[in-house]
């Protein structure tokens, strides 16, 4: 199992499925990130926290809790 928090800079990935619950798990569906979307991994600050993702042609910035909730391939 890989997460988003893994991927390298540079790389597309495609989400596989989205871990947690309820509210969480929610915030990231609305925010565009559900199964079978691809992901590229724009940046990633110094010290790991936030992730920067384009996701649906938009850019996003997301915590590394959250980049760890979703499964990728």
């Amino acid at each position: 199992m890989k997460t988003l928090r893994e991927t390298k800079v540079g790389s597309t990935v495609k989400v596989v499925k989205l871990h947690g619950e309820g509210a969480v798990k929610r915030r990231i569906m609305d925010m565009g990130i559900t199964k079978g979307i691809e992901i590229y991994v724009r940046k990633v600050a110094p010290l790991g926290d936030p992730v920067e993702i384009t996701v649906r042609g938009y850019e996003l910035s997301l915590r590394k809790a959250d980049a760890e909730m979703i499964e990728v391939e």
